[in-house]
């Protein structure tokens, strides 16, 4: 896997509308001086892909306009990164705009940069996982950058400036704090507080003791599952077997995956079945241990647990439950294909390699 160079002060980054485009709606322009504002000081200046902010409509009706976007970012040689505006739900359907264009996969492999986002981003992430380019998932512009309260979620800040260092054994640790999802993103919520909460649990170890090895492999659950099934989209499973995008059983061997829950909040019955989808294809039986992220507002958070011992737990693999990342807020940084340790008797996850070059 190739690693993108670590950012630095003056760096360009693109935000990019892949999925769904709403940054480019009149109501989060709010949200979009927040974003501007939040990257500035981090010392980045901020450019938009040529298609971003052109509306929700516009961006689901042309997925070859968002693939041109992606194609345009890796050209340009003076951006050093690209940041998701946001998830959604048919990223899927840029990937034969982009894996059938030669210039677009060796644009990526000999022009590396930091692609970084969350929920429907994982089909991104596993199509650059194909071409060889170490992504991550993580922040994305809206939600992370874009947080209406008066600064960025203080975890989320942290994990974002390790873009910009190349140390290696970073420890993810449990935030002491998680925060609420917003009912509302009205001009009331501008500078409010998110709804804070304590955390009482911290990891929790579901099967398992000692240490495993392995490289990370992963996703939002829903955005995997339904890879596989088709059951929002017909033809999405078409488009994952035409080029690949989910690694092969063998290819999965020795992995440590990472799986985390969408705004959805699958109750008990939908979690089990898209689990099953999973275990069906052998993914769990192939991986040397599984992260699971924390549930969203901790939604069925016992439930869930339960579930992912029962339909995981057969395979006697390391289940860690109840990390920072994805949906739930504040959000570490998980680097595709890179190596880490799962500690169980200490509760401990340890990135071994540094996320950057």
């Amino acid at each position: 896997m190739i690693k993108p160079k670590k950012l630095a002060k003056g760096d360009k980054v693109a935000i990019i509308s892949l999925s769904s485009g709403l940054l480019g709606e009149p109501f989060v322009a709010y949200q979009k001086e927040l974003i501007e504002k939040r990257l500035n000081e981090f010392g980045l200046e901020v450019v938009y892909t040529p298609n971003s902010l052109k509306g929700i409509e516009f961006i689901k009706n042309n997925p070859k306009a968002r693939a041109d976007d992606l194609k345009w970012a890796f050209k340009d040689e003076t951006i050093k990164g690209i940041i998701c505006a946001i998830g959604g739900v048919d990223t899927y359907k840029t990937v034969p705009f982009l894996l059938e264009d030669e210039t677009f996969v060796n644009n990526v492999k000999n022009n590396p940069k930091v692609f970084i986002g969350y929920s429907d981003s994982t089909i991104n992430h596993l199509m650059f996982r194909k071409i060889g380019l170490t992504t991550y998932y993580g922040h994305s512009a809206i939600v992370d950058f874009g947080e209406l309260a008066k600064e960025m979620l203080p975890y989320s800040k942290e994990w974002f400036e390790k873009l910009f260092e190349n140390d290696s054994n970073l420890e993810i640790k449990s935030s002491p704090i998680w925060y609420l999802e917003r009912t509302t993103f009205e001009e009331s919520e501008h500078g409010k507080e998110r709804i804070s909460k304590t955390e009482k649990h911290g990891y929790e170890v579901l099967n398992g003791k000692g240490c495993v090895t392995g490289k990370l492999f992963g996703g939002c659950v829903e955005s995997l599952s339904e890879l596989l099934s088709g059951d929002r989209y017909d033809d999405e499973p078409q488009v994952n077997e035409m080029y690949g995008l989910f690694p092969s059983v063998e290819d999965l061997q020795g992995k440590i995956l990472f799986l985390e829950t969408s705004e959805e909040q699958p109750n008990p019955e939908k979690l089990t079945y898209l689990l099953n989808i999973l275990d069906e294809y052998g993914l769990f039986k192939a991986v040397n241990g599984v992260l699971i992220g924390k549930p969203q507002d901790e939604a069925y958070y016992d439930e869930h647990k339960e579930i992912y011992k029962n339909i995981i737990g057969k395979y006697n693999k390391p289940i860690l439950f109840n990390m920072n990342f994805g949906h739930a807020h504040p959000k570490c940084i998980l680097p595709y294909g890179v190596e880490i340790t799962m500690d169980c008797d200490n509760k401990r996850v340890i990135i071994n390699e540094s996320l950057v070059d």
